[in-house]
């Protein structure tokens, strides 16, 4: 029946062992589908929010002005921002006289490219057809202070100036325009120079006698009376110009002759090519060129794709005659994604989440001078699951890793500590049945188990100490009864020359008679103990009223060794003692003391009373007692010198002044001074009268 409940609660222990592992491989699964499913609500939500978000964002660009000029002229092919060709403004036309308007305008719709050294161009029609034929520029360029064309001067090269030339249709327009400066009253310098580019057309000669300005060319120039450099306020320093241009196109112009309302902006605008330079005096490098390389282009639809995430669409349509035709349609790109685990997609897909899994759509509408623009933005909240299956393989490994090293050490724990915990556990409940029936140790072998680990260390000394419990028990045995025998027989053989020379010294006054009843005292102590320290417990004494500091004098005068320095008190001091027990005390406590002593240092005794005690302090010059050892060292047995047996000191003297103190009411404690050791004893004083113990 035991060894069946044995087996049972073995069997239990297991079951609860395993059942542990087995709840946190449970709990990490747990807690990784849990938090996918968090994640994948938290992540339909939060993508919910930025689709509606997007989609209010691309709106609000596309109604600006920069973005109807985006809608307005449509993605066009691939070609270098460079290659200047007109666009359409969101607004009838310019006001190319004023220079704040034209900045105003230009700035507005977002139509300037951008080039180096301050550089910028904006060249484009109005969405009017019904404001002229003509195609409008403005622009900035950076140069020295403008050097002006004399008028009468037959030479255009000896001023600043524009060249300007225009392809379309199969036909080209070529100006040249110097700086004239306007007629003003005298200004700061710091108020800059206001003039006018006059245009001619352009001829393969330097002289341009007999030519007229063109009529309907206009162009004005600013320049700013500030250096670009601040640093730099010299009269040649380089000052930022702006410029705005109307240059008028003939073909254009022809076309709005006709009686019919002709078609606007012209289909052909994208293939319309317009090329601006501005030459500084001479035949210097022009100053701006707008086929240099490297100009950024304005915005444009297509840049909208970079706020649309993989898997979004925009569409934009324009209702033309009943039909929608689509301008443009961007598609998010496709991001790289890293691979993923097809289990933990679907496992991702049937999670179940509060929100639509399909794809979604919001539909907006911007009104432009020439019609309204439909976007449809759409979106699938699906790819939500391809992101989040890519992010969960990528830490997958971690789940695992944790799910292996749970097997990993449940194996470990189960094959080389439980397994051998259960025989180690029966082995000791079969020693424990033998102990309890055998009344000793006599069946146990633990060999099998013993090895290098925790287990098999446990098991070597476990099957030690059994062995030595054995012998040491017997061993114990047989002393104790040889000590018994041996201290009855020194008793006994004692007492007896003890008796014979206490009559030979009778008298009390005879020192000889104090030593032989303290030799007397000692051995009836310990005569028939079963061992010295039962002996002592078990003693009795007398306790009176002794004079203190008498009986310190007494031993100072009488101490047997040197240097022992004592200052006497003034009057009697009476404490509760027995005097031949206090005597023992203070013989053991010297003993020790000078012993201990570093040569040639006194040994001092110092005597302090109060109302209910008096203390004596021993103190000796030398090492310190280990701190381990100051509460030990008055144990029976506890000596702090080496093999002390040997030398014949069993450790006793301490123990004897401990407790014949404790038996007089009184204390003594050890503790470690600057330069030695200080023994402090303490006893009750004496007001009327003496008591016994």
């Amino acid at each position: 029946m035991s060894a069946g409940l044995a087996w049972l609660a073995s069997f239990r222990l297991r079951i609860l062992f395993r059942g542990a592992f087995l709840l946190l491989a449970l709990a990490v699964l747990t807690m990784a589908v849990t938090v996918l499913q968090e994640e994948k609500q938290r992540s339909y939500d939060t993508y919910q929010a930025s689709f509606a978000k997007t989609k209010e964002q691309i709106a609000a660009r596309l109604r600006h002005p920069a973005g109807q000029l985006a809608l307005l002229n449509p993605p066009r092919s691939a070609a270098p921002a460079n290659a200047v060709r007109p666009v359409v403004l969101p607004f009838s036309g310019i006001d190319f006289d004023d220079q704040n308007k034209v900045r105003h305008a230009v700035e507005m719709a977002g139509c300037l490219v951008q080039y180096r050294n301050y550089g910028s161009l904006c060249v484009a029609i109005g969405n009017n057809p019904w404001a002229g034929g003509f195609i409008y520029a403005a622009g900035t360029f950076a140069s020295a202070p403008l050097v002006a064309h004399r008028i009468g001067d037959e030479l255009l090269d000896g001023a600043h100036r524009l060249r300007v030339s225009v392809a379309l249709r199969g036909e080209t327009y070529r100006w040249l325009a110097p700086f004239e400066p306007l007629a003003a009253p005298s200004r700061p310098p710091n108020e800059g120079v206001r003039g006018r580019f006059t245009g001619y057309v352009e001829v393969d000669e330097r002289d341009y006698s007999g030519q007229k300005p063109v009529k309907e060319f206009r162009g004005w120039v600013w320049q700013s009376g500030v250096c670009l450099d601040a640093q730099d306020e010299v009269a040649n320093c380089q000052r930022k110009s702006f410029f705005s241009l109307r240059l008028p196109i003939e073909v254009l112009s022809q076309a709005l002759l006709h009686g019919k309302r002709p078609p606007w902006p012209p289909p052909d605008l994208d293939q319309f090519r317009v090329r601006l330079e501005v030459l500084p005096p001479g035949d210097a490098p022009a100053l701006f060129d707008s086929n240099e390389d490297g100009a950024l282009p304005p915005f444009s639809l297509n840049d909208l794709t970079s706020l649309l995430l993989p898997g979004e669409t925009l569409s934009v349509r324009k209702g033309v005659a009943g039909k929608d035709i689509e301008v443009a349609h961007l598609r998010g790109q496709d991001d790289a994604l890293e691979a993923f685990s097809p289990l933990l997609t679907r496992l991702i897909r049937k999670l179940p989440v509060d929100t639509y899994d399909a794809p979604v759509e919001l539909v907006d509408e911007v009104a432009t001078p020439l019609g309204s623009y439909q976007i449809v933005l759409r979106g699938d909240a699906r790819s939500v699951n391809r992101t989040l299956s890519a992010v969960a393989t990528r830490v997958s490994w971690f789940v695992g890793a944790m799910l292996l090293a749970i097997a990993v050490a449940w194996l470990v724990i189960e094959a080389g500590i439980i397994r051998r915990i259960t025989r180690l556990t029966r082995r000791a409940s079969d020693l424990s049945r033998s102990v309890q029936t055998t009344g000793g140790l006599e069946r146990f072998d633990l060999a099998d188990l013993r090895g290098s680990d925790e287990l098999g260390i446990l098991a070597n000394c476990l099957n030690e100490l059994l062995r030595r419990a054995k012998e040491d028990a017997e061993r114990e045995r047989i002393r104790a009864e040889q000590e018994k025998d041996q201290w009855h027989a020194v008793g006994h053989e004692i007492m007896s020359p003890l008796q014979s020379l206490l009559v030979l010294h009778g008298d009390p006054d005879d020192p000889s008679h104090r030593y032989i009843s303290r030799m007397q005292q000692a051995a009836r102590i310990l005569y028939g103990g079963a061992s010295p320290s039962e002996a002592f417990q078990s003693s009795s004494i007398e306790v009176l009223s002794v004079d203190l500091a008498e009986f310190l004098q007494h031993v100072a005068d009488n101490a047997g060794f040197a240097d022992l320095s004592y200052c006497p008190a003034e009057g009697p001091v009476l404490v509760r003692a027995d005097e031949y027990a206090l005597e023992d005390v203070f013989t053991h406590v010297l003993k020790n003391a000078e012993r201990c002593r570093r040569s040639g240092t006194p040994i001092t005794m110092t005597l302090q009373t109060s109302d209910t005690a008096a203390t004596v302090s021993i103190h000796n010059v030398g090492k310190p007692i280990p701190d381990e050892l100051l509460e030990r060292i008055f144990e029976y047995g506890v000596s702090d010198q080496i093999e002390s047996g040997a030398n014949g000191n069993r450790g006793q003297g301490l123990f004897v002044a401990k407790t014949y103190m404790a038996k007089m009411g009184g204390t003594i404690v050890a503790s470690n001074a600057e330069d030695g050791v200080s023994f402090v004893l303490t006893l009750q004083r004496v007001r009327s009268g003496a008591g016994r113990m």
